[in-house]
């Protein structure tokens, strides 16, 4: 028992001793290191006292426009598909494709020469048969002299009468043929039944054209001016009717979305009679002059329609707009250049700017860019001169 404790005791100190020795091995800075928070400590990797560089714009009261939006489609005003309405070779072709032309214009020509011919003979015709009936008036009229004479016989005069009366009736049938070929021959030459822009050329000279023939000899668009149709959920529809019957009409833009610069602008003057039910949407058309001709027939355009201005609307440009788990923000600059976040009530966008319903006040200075590295109470240095001069 004795050697057993003797053993333990040595064997206690030795691990004491090592213990020891490892302790003292490590230096007061590398202890101090291990112990140490590690360097670039923040949102954005930087000191707690860096500035983060920004751009700034001011919060402004300021009146804007009330709108709708919805994705329309160009259509034009009318269209023709111009058809032959007789039979014939086609001669020559008066336009270019895509060429403009006026109403009554002669655009089509076809062979006149069978036309000219029905009609001469139409013509000869109506003065044979003319003839015929002159001479059967006289006929009955000296008939009934011998009547009176007691020569002819009452018989002959009503035959005499009856002969009359129906080459006067062959007279008519006759003028009504003349009056038939006459029409057929102006079918020869096709007018342009509207002022507008042609389109492809379907038929060319020498191919033979058909009163039945499906497709058009050519179409015709009238583009000044256009409709647009597009349309709207039908839940703005009290809405857009409301200001429709305060106003009448409606102001509308038009842009193509491939297009930039200043929009087409109309009046919206349709709204469709009824809901649609598969789609719970509501067709709404408007009418634009096109004058310089922007907007094109089944062209897709982005629609805005005006339907009233709000004069005291709260605007901040939309960058300043950021949207986290909290909800709508933006950062506010205060005066001694460090941020606060402020959620806010979006009312409405409109393009770069967007109007605020609660959370800023005129005046008010917003972040526009790098909210990346910014938290509230981070300290900042504006990079747009013009907003610096305002915030200092």
């Amino acid at each position: 028992m004795m050697l057993m404790r003797i053993l333990s005791r040595s064997i206690l100190g030795c691990v004491f001793g090592a213990a020891a020795v490892a302790m003292s091995g490590c230096s007061p800075g590398e202890a101090q290191s291990n112990n140490a928070p590690p360097a670039g400590g923040g949102r954005g990797g930087g000191g707690q006292n860096a500035a983060v560089p920004v751009t700034v714009g001011k919060a402004i009261q300021k009146s804007m426009p009330i709108t709708i939006q919805g994705i329309g489609t160009v259509i034009a005003a009318s269209t023709v598909s111009v058809h032959a309405q007789i039979t014939g070779e086609m001669t020559s072709v008066n336009f270019k494709e895509g060429e403009d032309v006026e109403q009554g214009q002669v655009i089509v020509t076809l062979d006149k020469r069978p036309l000219e011919a029905a009609l001469q003979q139409a013509e000869a015709t109506l003065e044979k048969d003319t003839a015929q009936a002159a001479n059967a008036r006289a006929q009955a009229t000296r008939y009934q002299d011998l009547l009176q004479r007691g020569i002819a016989t009452r018989e002959q005069v009503d035959t005499m009468r009856t002969q009359a009366a129906a080459l006067e009736a062959t007279v008519a049938a006759d003028r009504a043929n003349v009056e038939n070929a006459t029409v057929q021959l102006t079918y020869a030459t096709i007018k342009s039944p509207m002022s507008g822009r042609t389109g492809l050329l379907q038929v060319h000279p020498g191919n033979l054209v058909r009163a039945q023939d499906t497709n058009p000899i050519v179409t015709i668009n009238k583009i000044t001016p256009v409709y647009v149709s597009f349309s709207l959920p039908e839940a703005q529809l009290p809405t857009l009717k409301r200001y429709m019957g305060a106003q009448g009409t409606l102001p509308a833009t038009a842009l193509p979305p491939t297009e930039t610069g200043r929009p087409s602008n109309g009046r919206i003057n349709f709204i469709d009679n009824a809901v649609d039910p598969t789609t719970g949407t509501i067709k709404v058309k408007g009418t634009f002059p096109n004058e310089d001709r922007r907007l094109w027939p089944g062209q897709f355009v982005n629609v805005t329609v005006t339907l009233t201005s709000d004069p005291k609307a709260l605007v901040v440009p939309s960058a300043a707009v950021q949207t986290g788990q909290q909800g709508t923000f933006v950062f506010i600059v205060k005066p001694d250049q460090t941020v606060e976040l402020r959620t806010v009530t979006v009312a409405r966008i409109a393009g770069d700017e967007t109007v605020i319903q609660s959370g800023v006040d005129p005046g008010d200075t917003v972040v526009t860019d790098g909210h990346l590295r910014l938290v509230p109470g981070s300290r900042i240095s504006v990079k747009n001169s013009d907003a610096s001069r305002a915030t200092s």
